[in-house]
């Protein structure tokens, strides 16, 4: 529970930081006075003197088809996530909740970590498409130079946060409630019959 609560925590990290992507500097690009960053929200730009200034996207219909749907998938990874948060904590050994079933309270854990497993795999896919995109567009022979960009630090916290929520949530699958096996009754030997001096076949 520990590493999907943890994953959760880093995907709304990921989410709210606007390192997705940074400028390149890569070639003859000319290193400037500034750094240049895009998020899924907003753009800044950091001066050298570390003051940095902030543009929030103006329109969302003027965006990419891509980038509206890479927000849509993290913001149900961060959703998802808190209700598998609430879900696996009804589930917890150490909570009282439906601690007079423990089979259903198993259950509960079982489908947080099922949750948990689904939030982290849209956010992989979200950071997976938008890195994708990112590395197609610097590759590209098209893109000019000055514009290319290379992947932000919001990108590897994102893998790694979803990592995270994968791992912990199929912790979680594991404590699903065992089955118990109904074994035949075990038949007992025969005792020997007193002979009584017949020989039977």
């Amino acid at each position: 529970f520990v590493l999907a609560f943890l994953g959760w925590i880093g995907i709304i990290i990921s989410t709210a930081m606007p390192q997705w992507k940074m400028a390149s500097y890569a070639g003859d690009n000319i290193v400037t006075a500034q750094a240049l960053y895009e998020g899924l929200w907003m753009s800044c730009a950091m001066q050298s003197t570390g003051q940095i200034q902030c543009k929030v996207y103006d329109s969302l219909l003027k965006l990419e088809s891509s980038l509206q749907a890479t927000r849509a998938l993290m913001v149900a990874a961060i959703l998802l996530g808190l209700v598998g948060v609430f879900v696996s904590v009804t589930g917890m050994k150490c909570m009282k909740c439906m601690e007079d079933d423990q089979v259903k309270k198993m259950r509960m854990a079982v489908f947080g970590g099922v949750i948990f497993i689904i939030s982290g795999l849209a956010a992989l896919v979200a950071t997976s498409w938008y890195g994708n995109r990112v590395a197609r567009a610097f590759y590209d022979p098209f893109t000019p130079v000055n514009t290319r960009f290379e992947f932000g630090s919001a990108l590897f916290i994102g893998w790694a946060a979803s990592s995270l929520a994968i791992l912990g949530g199929s912790f979680l699958c594991c404590s699903c409630p065992r089955r118990e096996t109904s074994y035949p009754p075990s038949r007992g030997y025969p005792k020997n019959a007193s002979s009584t001096g017949k020989d039977y076949v």
